[in-house]
């Protein structure tokens, strides 16, 4: 659970752990010698993941010369499925 992750994450030597919102109120159980060494920030959406991860808000990308995107590779086997890309 959420405690073990900490103390993984304490041992490993990092300083700020995200985590859930929902798992907020499982931090009654951490240590609080734990809780004192990490900065831990709850989060709710993808942008609060983004916004605490990235040191500096991404640029948007400039389309290439042409303005055609590029071709997608054909499917293995060289079966065509109507739109279907496979990984």
């Amino acid at each position: 659970g959420l405690k073990e992750k900490l103390l993984a994450a304490l041992r490993g030597g990092l300083k700020t752990v995200l985590i859930p919102k929902e798992n907020e109120k499982d931090l009654a159980d951490i240590p609080a010698n734990v809780k004192r060494s990490l900065e831990i920030i709850p989060v709710a959406t993808l942008d609060e993941v983004l916004r605490n991860c990235l040191k500096e808000e991404p640029s948007p990308l400039e389309a290439e010369s042409g303005g055609e995107s590029p071709a997608l590779p054909e499917s293995r086997g060289g079966k065509e499925r109507s739109g279907v890309i496979t990984h």
